[in-house]
């Protein structure tokens, strides 16, 4: 328990009445690298949300470092899809990525020389720099994602919840981008990503959740990322049900 940075206990989130996620109790260890997958309209994002408290949660708690998130919220960063940002905002690419200091400045909330250095190096060190002053829907899709890592990077968290981070990109992009998480891990940093390659999940973390409303399984890559284990998160709709039936009747049974 007390190397845990996050505790998520029997987290359900229901939208108008159908359970979107069921039961979602796991826990993270500093220095973990996370990886999520589960077929599409498994509540892979809304898990993310539910967690950050950015989708209200049916029921359910979750702790950050052991506190609740109002109270270590510079800890955390979150990249989300690129898809769920308004592109057309008229803001900079270096605005945008300097606005991953925004916990770390004073009351004013006025950027200092020493932010705007930080700001114009790591947009150098992941080769943005030349687009500085962009509006930032002039980014290709590998450029944008480049841009939320920044920003990520910027805050200096602890944990990361990244969505999709890999998606739409190309292959030199993705790569640069899988070095950083591992060089983040090296740093003692935890992250939680939700990913679709299955190809490449035990090349990337080592651990892994299969996911599809409710959890299918949650460990070590080597011991979860198994056929039968896919086959129970990517299969048919009758066998989630069964899982849910069975998980809820155990449930109601003292077994969980």
């Amino acid at each position: 328990m007390k190397n845990n940075i996050l505790e998520v206990e029997e987290l359900n989130v229901s939208y108008e009445k159908i359970a979107v996620l069921w039961d979602i109790s796991f826990s993270l260890e500093k220095g973990q690298c996370v990886g999520v997958i589960g077929p599409n309209g498994a509540g892979k994002t809304t898990l993310i949300k539910g967690i950050l408290q950015l989708v209200k949660a049916t029921s359910g708690s979750t702790l950050f470092f052991g506190k609740p998130l109002k109270k270590v919220r510079r800890r955390v960063s979150y990249v989300p899809q690129r898809d769920s940002i308004d592109w057309d905002f008229p803001i900079t690419v270096f605005d945008a990525v300097l606005m991953g200091r925004y916990g770390h400045l004073g009351k004013l909330k006025w950027a200092r020389k020493a932010d705007k250095i930080a700001t114009r190096e790591m947009l150098e060190f992941l080769n943005l720099d030349k687009f500085a002053d962009r509006q930032i829907s002039q980014l290709s899709g590998g450029q944008k994602q480049r841009l939320f890592i920044a920003r990520a990077l910027l805050q200096d968290a602890d944990l990361y919840f990244l969505d999709e981070p890999f998606a739409g990109i190309d292959l030199a992009t993705e790569k640069l981008i899988i070095d950083l998480l591992k060089s983040l891990q090296k740093k003692g940093k935890t992250l939680f990503v939700i990913h679709h390659d299955l190809n490449t999940v035990e090349n990337y973390f080592d651990k892994v959740m299969m996911l599809n409303t409710s959890m299918i399984a949650f460990g070590d890559v080597k011991k979860v990322f198994t056929t039968q284990n896919l086959n129970r998160t990517f299969g048919q709709k009758g066998v989630l049900f069964d899982e849910v039936t069975r998980l809820s009747h155990d449930k109601v049974s003292g077994l969980v």
